[in-house]
């Protein structure tokens, strides 16, 4: 969605360590990026377009990857936040061992797994997230908002 003209977003010193941040935005996505960013958001770090990269890791079956999917989603909704989501399958043990991947489903954001567990095993398992309402399959809206933020 274009917006009408041009829309400037100034922030005195909030969330700027006392720097006045001036931007402009000409679409729906970039005056919510502004606005997160003059609330003080700001994300883990952004590619050459100023979106951040996350990558899903799953494998075939695993019943949890779309929940993360979803929840994934609404958190950069929430939040006002655009990001390149790529969607990788691991498909065989020694893919798992190569990528170092210790379950499925795994957010990477910007290549960092922000719910690693070094003690994990590597291979083609399920993942458990403990959660504020308990062990799921999937991290929690709100841990994934958390992540997000760095």
């Amino acid at each position: 969605m274009r917006l009408p003209g041009r829309v400037l977003v100034q922030a005195d010193g909030v969330g700027t360590g006392g720097a006045v941040v001036r931007a402009e935005a000409t679409s729906h996505p970039d005056l919510r990026l502004l606005e997160a960013y003059a609330r003080g958001a700001r994300p883990a770090v952004g590619n050459s377009a100023g979106r951040m990269k996350i990558t899903l890791r799953y494998f075939t079956g695993c019943p949890n990857w779309r929940t993360t999917d979803r929840r994934l989603r609404t958190a950069l909704d929430e939040a006002g936040l655009a990001a390149e989501i790529a969607l990788e399958t691991v498909e065989t043990p020694d893919d798992a061992a190569r990528l170092g991947f210790r379950g499925s489903p795994t957010v990477l954001i910007e290549g960092r797994d922000p719910f690693a567990d070094v003690e994990a095993p590597v291979g083609l398992a399920c993942r458990i997230y403990l959660t504020e309402s308990g062990p799921q399959g999937a991290p929690s809206v709100a841990q994934l908002r958390a992540a997000i933020h760095g």
